[in-house]
């Protein structure tokens, strides 16, 4: 049995019940199976949750880390379906817990993750704001798969792929 903390965070706004949600579950011993994640992501029931591990509790076993000592945690999502290799919201909302219910006192705030290193920063005049700077995945021409293709009513103009598709019409 599990005993985390788990905190729900609304991102993107000041106002309760508003903004875009994710769950917070900072773990002190390292990464469980992913399955376990996976589970907890789904009971959650939002559309990210993020994990987070100190670089100094060690366990994560990343060797193609040329930077390992430029981070502080290592960061992990996971929706109810599978694991992400972004999420901004959820970072947003890791860094959001860890400045103002666990302390962490100093900015930028660098994570370890599936899309390489992320920093969050923190502004505090006008209230409080983060900040986040995404890593770039330029999209290149693509063919469009059958079975998105089947499902729109006209064929686009122009496809792209990155991670997702991007279509112009």
């Amino acid at each position: 049995m599990y005993d985390l903390p788990i905190f729900q965070v609304d991102a993107f706004t000041n106002a309760t019940f508003g903004g875009n949600p994710a769950c917070v579950v900072p773990l002190e011993e390292g990464f469980a199976d992913d399955d376990v994640l996976l589970k907890i992501a789904q009971e959650n029931h939002v559309a990210e949750t993020a994990f987070f591990v100190r670089r100094s509790q060690g366990d994560y076993d990343d060797d193609d880390d040329e930077n390992d000592e430029d981070f502080d945690y290592h960061l992990r999502w996971f929706t109810p379906e599978f694991e992400m290799d972004l999420c901004g919201h959820a970072t947003l909302a890791a860094a959001h817990v860890l400045r103002a219910h666990l302390g962490h006192g100093s900015f930028p705030i660098r994570f370890q993750t599936a899309s390489g290193p992320l920093a969050v920063d923190y502004q505090q005049d006008g209230g409080g704001w983060y900040h986040l700077d995404f890593p770039s995945r330029r999209p290149q021409p693509a063919e469009l798969p059958d079975i998105i293709s089947q499902a729109l009513s006209h064929g686009p103009r122009i496809v792209l792929k990155a991670r997702d598709y991007v279509l112009v019409y």
